[in-house]
């Protein structure tokens, strides 16, 4: 395993947990604990995780310490190029498999994330569809990569650490219009707290988009089960579909397909 591949597991793994110790984590990976406290220290550097005493617990670092047995902040939320190379693999193998719903005469919306950032990527050179989001980083992509048959319409807003749109101007055009599908992602999903965000003012915005579709397909990958955020977004039945990767565990994969009709696998080694 590569260097850059086992920090991503390291952040995986502490991310999925709320909070692990060296020790932990270095039976897991099979890595010594010299390795994995030099991970910890490059990571916690670059705000992947925070860097404890004895371990390290989920979210940004900047050297404030809390214990390791202790969850991260609901509140809390990482930058977006840092979520960016969290579980990139599953994102990529997530948005391929989202390619598949997707048809020319469409209108679809993307949410800002980056799992639906990877499928803006994915949609390089698609022809003949309409494109709504509120994600900067998206627009880019779309504007730079889909040829001139295709359309892209960017919300207005204010922007959020995630380089989501949001506020007053971006709910008014969202409720103008209506879409076919909206593929939106999440910071977490739990049986009990749905569909969550750690930004209050991503909520509403994110509600107007998923009103105006005749379809939610949710792109999240396997560590997003069981996290909470600050604020709830909509329960897990109100996803049409559900797609995620390969190494969702069995049980939590039972779990979503009790409160959501569809919930498809991508293949994160075939992607």
């Amino acid at each position: 395993m590569l260097p850059e591949q086992r920090r991503a597991r390291v952040a995986q793994l502490v991310r999925s947990n709320g909070a692990m110790r060296v020790s932990e984590i270095s039976d897991a990976l099979d890595v010594s604990p010299m390795t994995i406290r030099r991970d910890l220290e490059l990571l916690d550097r670059d705000g992947v995780v925070h860097r404890v005493h004895g371990g390290a617990t989920a979210g940004g670092g900047g050297g404030h310490e809390r214990d390791a047995d202790t969850p991260p902040p609901v509140s809390e939320e990482p930058a977006f190029q840092v979520k960016r190379r969290l579980e990139a693999a599953a994102k990529r193998a997530i948005a391929q498999s989202a390619m598949s719903h997707i048809e020319p005469g469409m209108t679809i919306a993307l949410s800002a994330g980056t799992t639906t950032y990877a499928l803006a990527r994915a949609l390089e050179g698609f022809g003949g569809i309409t494109v709504v989001t509120n994600s900067t980083d998206a627009a880019n992509v779309l504007f730079e990569t889909l040829p001139s048959t295709s359309l892209v319409v960017l919300t207005g807003g204010v922007r959020t650490p995630s380089h989501a749109l949001v506020g007053p101007i971006a709910e008014s055009s969202l409720k103008e219009l209506q879409v076919d599908i909206v593929f939106h992602g999440f910071h977490g999903m739990d049986p009990q707290s749905g569909f969550t965000c750690p930004n209050l003012a991503e909520v509403s915005t994110a509600q107007a988009m998923i009103a105006g579709g005749d379809q939610l397909i949710v792109l999240a990958d396997h560590s997003k089960f069981g996290v909470r955020a600050l604020a709830k977004v909509a329960d897990l039945s109100a996803a049409t579909t559900l797609i995620t990767d390969s190494r969702i565990a069995t049980d939590q994969l039972e779990e979503l397909r009790r409160r959501i009709p569809a919930v498809e696998i991508a293949d994160t080694e075939a992607n």
